[in-house]
């Protein structure tokens, strides 16, 4: 029945979104055909919560699929697949949200080929043929660019018009390939052998237009993309447009988005690689320049010291300190021995004060017998004995005649 409202009795928004999910709930189980735009896998749920997308117009609509049921599919779901829902519609009153619960999801023509290329590339990727530490990088200037392409395609002409345009002197060794259909893959791979061989080709370029997934098939051929990885040639891969990924992009060694950037890649702009080379000439004429003032500077800062401008300078402040030096040394050795002197004198008037022969210059002699003793006591000259007188400056031979006693006065304290 029809629900009676008006502006004095208005519904409850609660009253409308309830009739909205009731009227939705009486609906059964439904066939649906759409395109899977988005996936979300949360971790420790037993649902997958997924977006379908109509294929022409802009509406989508979310899925809520169990697990067992997208892990039981023979090959993996994958966003952008076609598939076919059998799901119940139901409608969240709480959050005004529309959702299908779905039973049964199938995939369908380009979906199951999608699957079917996700799960090549699965494997393919487990084996490590799309590892990054295994990319070669492409050479600065090749001697020769390898080039596979289709016979006068647009893809050809892009390539080597855009190339020339950036250096004119390229060279390009250029080997036809049938690019779409069942022969594709294995012409693809005898000319990529063929360029391998040739000893000037240091990069090789795999290029078409833009076409459907269908068309690019064969550039996700297994059997090419382990031709690839076996090169020894880096390779580019410039197949279709940006938003084409064919299995080829991930083992070469780059990816181009175009055929234009591939040109790009190959070889550098000879106009960007004149002004990198004349901003370089400038930044090593300016630094040269600079290093040279530093050093023209140094120089005149040496220049204008005083050694440099006399150089005798430092010879006369050094002869200067020379005789200060030799004055003091005589002067100190003067006073040494000056000092050295005084003492000699000193010493030697101790000395004659001691010797005898100082005695004897006073007016003193020594008494002694013809064997030369020196008599001390008259008890010792017996008269008419031979003596000898000894003065400050010679002897005296003489024969005593007698001897006097002279009796001795003995010194005593006080």
């Amino acid at each position: 029945m029809p629900l009676e409202t008006s502006a004095s009795s208005p519904a409850p928004v609660r009253q409308i979104a309830n009739l909205v999910s009731q009227y939705v709930d009486r609906l059964g189980a439904v066939w649906v055909e759409g395109q899977i735009a988005q996936i979300n896998r949360r971790p420790g749920i037993q649902t997958v919560f997924m977006t379908l997308r109509d294929s022409v117009a802009d509406i989508s609509v979310p899925l809520t699929v169990p697990r067992d049921r997208v892990d039981s599919l023979a090959t993996p779901l994958v966003e952008g697949a076609s598939v076919v829902v059998l799901a119940k519609p139901s409608y969240y009153a709480n959050r005004g949200s529309f959702s299908l619960a779905v039973r049964e999801i199938r995939m369908v023509g380009l979906g199951e080929l999608l699957a079917r290329l996700e799960q090549r590339r699965q494997l393919l990727a487990a084996e490590g043929l799309f590892a990054r530490e295994l990319k070669r990088a492409l050479p600065f200037l090749p001697r020769r660019v390898g080039l596979v392409t289709a016979p006068e395609s647009a893809a050809e002409r892009d390539v080597l018009d855009n190339a020339r345009r950036r250096w004119p002197n390229v060279a390009f060794e250029v080997a036809y390939a049938t690019m779409q259909g069942q022969r594709a893959a294995g012409e693809v791979m005898e000319a990529l052998s063929r360029l391998e061989r040739h000893p000037d080709v240091d990069v090789i370029v795999v290029t078409r237009g833009g076409g459907s997934v269908e068309d690019l098939l064969p550039f996700s051929d297994e059997g090419l993309i382990r031709a690839v990885h076996r090169l020894r040639t880096p390779v580019v891969s410039a197949i279709g447009h940006e938003q084409d990924q064919p299995l080829l992009d991930l083992v070469a060694d780059v990816r181009a988005s175009t055929p234009t950037d591939a040109a790009k890649l190959v070889v550098p702009d000879v106009a960007e690689e004149l002004r990198l080379v004349d901003a370089a000439r400038h930044r090593l004429r300016h630094t040269l320049g600079g290093w040279l003032a530093r050093e023209q500077a140094g120089l005149d800062a040496l220049r204008s010291r005083p050694v440099l401008g006399d150089p005798r300078v430092l010879l006369d402040e050094r002869a200067e300190e020379v005789r200060d030096l030799v004055g003091r040394a005589r002067r100190t050795l003067g006073h040494r021995l000056d000092r050295a002197q005084d003492d000699v004198a000193h010493q030697r008037a101790r000395a004659r004060a001691l010797s005898p022969l100082a005695t004897l210059q006073r007016g003193y002699a020594v008494l002694e017998d013809a064997d030369g003793h020196v008599v001390t006591s008259v008890a010792g000259v017996p008269p008419e004995a031979s003596i000898s007188v000894r003065v400050a400056d010679g002897r005296v031979h003489a024969v005593t005649t007698g001897t006097t006693r002279t009796e001795l006065l003995e010194e005593s304290d006080g």
